[in-house]
């Protein structure tokens, strides 16, 4: 865990969060699912891995398959995309994903202070699947994704702040692509170090796990 040399204690009145890498790692059960929409089709050859998801992790959905698949066309790889975005809900729906330790306890105690949101760059009814396995749902108080409006992460993340009138949030995020995101978006931003990405510079804080943030916070 590490700050920037200042106090983040009452400079916040809100915390976005991302969702996958920093409060679940859903990536084994998206492998079973993408594994099994490929088996449906007979253009798709190479597995799809637990590592191969990993390696996309945090992208625009839409974005994920043209890194995935660069060689197929368009059409093609729609349809696959669709497929598997129906598996993935009816995978992670019945499995869930893994929740990072000490989600329900340290989601409780800052609810106590701040006003907490997710913004992700999933497809839609992704993160109501999470909300279904998470403990501490009814704290999270909205959220907003890439599948609602095919926006960036940025325009999202200032979507939250607008509709919910919110005076200094902060976003938490693993990549940096969140960080990118939330510098985009005006959001002071502090790193999850546990999650699937890197970030060295800019962040007021770095993370090592959810307990770490209620400590800072």
């Amino acid at each position: 865990m590490q700050t920037n040399g200042n106090s983040l204690k009452n400079k916040f009145d809100s915390i976005i969060f991302d969702l996958d890498g920093t409060l679940w790692d859903s990536t084994g059960n998206v492998a079973l699912a993408w594994e099994d929409a490929r088996k449906q089709v007979d253009y798709v050859v190479e597995p799809i891995t637990v590592e191969r998801v990993k390696s996309i992790t945090g992208m625009p959905y839409d974005v994920i398959f043209e890194v995935l698949l660069p060689d197929l066309d368009v059409e093609r790889r729609d349809y696959f995309k669709a497929i598997c975005a129906q598996s993935e809900i009816d995978i992670l729906h019945a499995k869930g994903g893994e929740l990072y330790p000490g989600l329900a306890d340290a989601i409780k105690k800052l609810a106590g202070k701040y006003k907490l949101y997710i913004v992700s760059n999933c497809q839609s009814g992704y993160i109501e699947t999470f909300l279904s396995h998470c403990p501490v749902a009814e704290y999270f108080l909205a959220h907003q994704c890439y599948g609602t409006k095919g926006q960036p992460k940025a325009e999202n993340i200032k979507d939250i702040v607008k509709d919910h009138q919110l005076q200094s949030p902060v976003y938490i995020g693993d990549t940096m692509g969140d960080y990118t995101s939330a510098k985009k978006a005006g959001v002071p931003f502090i790193f999850a170090d546990y999650g699937f990405g890197k970030v060295e510079n800019g962040q007021v804080a770095t993370i090592s796990s959810l307990g770490d943030l209620v400590e800072i916070l």
